[in-house]
């Protein structure tokens, strides 16, 4: 196994010629604060203000990439009918809490990030989960394509499966980290993180990119490599340079957060590693690499391809069929190192493409 981390292009193929955004601090800072206001507005908003506080927000032929089961849809319309009216519906008291707000501008893609709370009384059904009667608090991560003071584009992933877990079930297998609600940064500036420093941004960018890259060195791929072997290779593996000695690693419910080097790799990229041995971690690409002061931020719709192959990640036995993976990474850089990383992945959809439907099972159990 070589540990030499190749440079190669992790950003989606690109087949025109594109002219790259020169976005100032000045102007990413307003628009955080504008469109934290505007998303605001909708998840507060009472049902017969909703269309207007999405139209203000929206174009109206915008696309809305969201989590399973709601998927992809286009239209301003769609969007209010098949994501909101709902929500609103099931949380008439819903409100929004931020802890990470993060912008920048991405090849000639200009963007503003999000991971949140969406948080209410849970009064009557949604996606076919029996209402509690209690506060919810849902996972809300998102990354904001903006064009002409508006949204053109929406890649949202609300993690289905903490929501579950909230309300009372678990249908799939048990997680190997801790499940629970995600903090916020430990600088405490994630929502309100003011950047002027173009080359702290870039700096923040490269280490979480070059960090990333480090991941295709695969021990697992080695010849005769055993779980013992993979283990302490990721141990030692480059990536270690880059990872803080307190570092957390928030992953989605179904895996649940680690803390530390031997955390992750225990609860997480082992296990992951061992069920996805083949795959491609950008075979389409990533559509949005941004870095905001000690923030930065990646995100693939689809960016990763992959068999699966074991039981060793989520429990499920392999069904060696070809899957994808809607995911999106947060960084906090903090002295000098990743201290923090927040990690969104569609689980729900994960397992819809293996045969799990996890809606169906809240009904079995």
């Amino acid at each position: 196994m070589t540990n030499k981390i190749e440079d190669f292009e992790t950003g989606e193929k690109e087949n025109k010629k594109i002219i790259f955004v020169d976005l100032s601090t000045s102007e990413n800072l307003e628009n955080k604060k504008k469109f934290k206001y505007l998303l605001n507005k909708v998840a507060e908003s009472p049902l017969d203000e909703l269309g207007v506080n999405l139209k203000n927000l929206y174009h109206e032929e915008a696309e809305l990439n969201a989590f399973h089961p709601i998927n992809e849809i286009s239209g301003v319309e769609n969007i209010k009918n098949k994501l909101w009216i709902p929500l609103k519906e099931a949380f008439p008291d819903l409100e929004r809490r931020n802890i990470i707000v993060i912008g920048g501008s991405y090849r000639d893609k200009v963007f503003v990030s999000f991971v949140s709370y969406l948080t209410g009384t849970f009064v009557n059904e949604w996606l076919g989960v029996t209402p509690t009667k209690k506060n919810i608090y849902l996972r809300t991560c998102e990354a904001h394509q903006i064009s002409n003071g508006k949204i053109i584009k929406s890649y949202v992933l609300i993690d289905t499966v903490d929501f579950i877990r909230q309300a009372g079930h678990w249908p799939i297998n048990k997680s190997l980290g801790a499940e629970g609600m995600w903090s916020a940064p430990i600088t405490g500036d994630g929502e309100n993180n003011e950047n002027f420093d173009n080359e702290l941004s870039l700096e923040s960018l490269n280490q979480s990119l070059t960090m990333q890259r480090s991941l295709n060195i695969k021990p697992e791929s080695d010849p005769n490599s055993n779980k013992d072997y993979i283990r302490d290779k990721l141990l030692n593996h480059p990536q270690k340079k880059y990872w803080h000695p307190k570092m957390m690693w928030h992953g989605p419910a179904g895996i649940g957060t680690a803390r530390g080097l031997k955390g992750y790799v225990e609860y997480h990229q082992l296990p992951f590693r061992l069920t996805f041995k083949e795959r491609d971690y950008w075979k389409i690409g990533h559509y949005i690499e941004i870095g905001d002061g000690n923030y930065s931020m990646t995100g693939g719709w689809h960016s990763i391809e992959c068999i699966h192959g074991s039981k060793e990640w989520l429990g499920y036995e392999p069904t060696n069929k070809k899957i994808t993976i809607r995911v999106m990474d947060f960084y906090l850089h903090h002295e000098g190192l990743i201290r923090e990383n927040w990690v969104p992945i569609d689980i729900a959809h994960i397992l819809d493409q293996i045969g799990v439907d996890i809606f169906k099972l809240i009904h079995k159990k």
